[in-house]
């Protein structure tokens, strides 16, 4: 019920009281420190059924429903999924679905003996301006797709990787999770670049040919908070990441896409710039957009039949998965930001503690702009090597040395 299980409850009670959905059970191994939740989601006057074990309440009450939502912690997804289709019922599960390739295709086939596919809630890939943009560039009114990058700095205080027991985590009891900026807290910027370089029809993701990266931490983790990314597409399409915790003040993300014709810049939540090479610009501003709400919605559609697919299916996280994975098999391990570079902050609205290190966006623009990795200026590592999905087999081996286990 705590986390992002709680933004799923607040958006079914408002889908309830608009008649489009009704909440049958749910679960959490401890219910009882959630009771103010409970009580504001009005639980008991609706009839909610309330579980410790996710396992029983699928015994009692999977006749009864249409679909199960797992917004749990990456590592039990598998387990739960699994669960779930078992007894046919399609899932919306959150992102990531899984962050290990290997389960991931498993997880493809245990949902073939669903009713219908799951969904992956990537939340931003339905939103009506994006779909309009993909499709005038798979029409190509921006010529040819050159590149596209992703730039974001996302201050987390010392507090957000203590919060639970796995965040921040490469490997679980010997499960991997890969908790990161890039493969859980900025996923879906991650994913929506893939959906840009995505050239087969309107729902496609960028298959990749090779990745480059370098990861390195701030903070006493035992994972990455930043990362250096860099991934060829089959296509020939070159895509640069660049994603941080470690830093302080306003946040930012931007996504861009570099065309013959324009340059498209997409804030989510912001608007939408397109810089024409003749000296044009076309802004287009971004409406109100719930993503769970919206998303609950497209995939309460499909479960209907009145849309051909869900938006993102665990076939369709291939891409996003295979370059978490190969972005750890090409960094190799995982490199301390030099201490001279970073600041401990405090900060006084928030009592909250932050490590910040002032030369990252400059870091960001000289990677993503000019292909200057952080290496090349003084960051203490080699470069990464060259990864290919040829490479995947070796992920365990990476990450388990990374996690300093045998």
């Amino acid at each position: 019920m705590g986390g992002f299980a709680g933004c799923h409850h607040d958006a079914i009670a408002q889908l309830e009281a608009g008649g489009h959905a009704k909440l049958i059970c749910t679960c959490d191994p401890q219910p009882e420190n959630f009771a103010k939740e409970q009580e504001t989601w009005r639980l008991a006057p609706r009839g909610v059924g309330i579980f410790h074990d996710y396992r029983a309440m699928l015994e009692a009450c999977h006749r009864g429903l249409d679909l199960l939502v797992i917004p749990t912690p990456i590592n039990l997804h598998a387990e739960m999924h699994a669960a779930a289709t078992a007894l046919g019922l399609p899932v919306y599960l959150e992102k990531p679905p899984t962050l290990d390739h290997t389960e991931l295709e498993q997880m493809i086939v245990a949902d073939a003996r669903a009713r219908k596919s799951s969904l992956v809630g990537f939340n931003f890939i339905i939103e009506k301006p994006r779909l309009a943009l993909k499709q005038r560039l798979l029409a190509g009114e921006f010529g040819a797709v050159q590149g596209a990058t992703l730039s974001a700095l996302w201050p987390r205080p010392a507090s957000y990787f203590s919060r639970n027991n796995w965040a921040g985590r490469l490997m679980m009891e010997g499960c991997v999770v890969l908790d990161s900026c890039l493969g859980n807290a900025m996923a879906h910027f991650v994913h929506n670049l893939l959906f840009w370089t995505g050239e087969s029809e309107l729902f496609s993701w960028a298959q990749l040919a090779a990745v480059r990266a370098e990861l390195y931490r701030a903070h006493a983790i035992e994972g990455a908070d930043t990362f250096f990314v860099e991934a060829d597409t089959t296509a020939g399409v070159t895509m640069r990441f660049a994603l941080s915790h470690a830093c302080a003040g306003n946040g930012t993300h931007l996504e861009m896409v570099l065309c013959e014709k324009a340059v498209i810049r997409y804030a989510v939540g912001s608007q939408i710039e397109v810089r024409w090479n003749d000296g044009r610009v076309e802004k287009i501003t971004l409406e109100p957009f719930d993503p769970l709400i919206e998303n609950h919605l497209d995939y309460y559609a499909y479960l209907r039949g009145e849309n051909p697919r869900p938006a993102t299916s665990l076939v369709d996280s291939r891409p996003f998965v295979a370059l978490n994975n190969l972005a750890h098999i090409s960094s190799g391990r995982i490199t301390p930001i030099p201490s001279e570079l970073v600041t401990a902050l405090r900060d006084p609205k928030e009592q909250k503690d932050y490590l910040h290190v002032a030369s990252m966006t400059a870091a960001h623009e000289n990677f993503l702009v000019r292909g200057v990795w952080p290496s090349a200026t003084g960051w203490g590592r080699a470069p990464g090597e060259v990864a290919t999905p040829a490479d995947l087999p070796r992920f365990r081996d990476v990450v388990r040395a990374m996690a300093g286990q045998p």
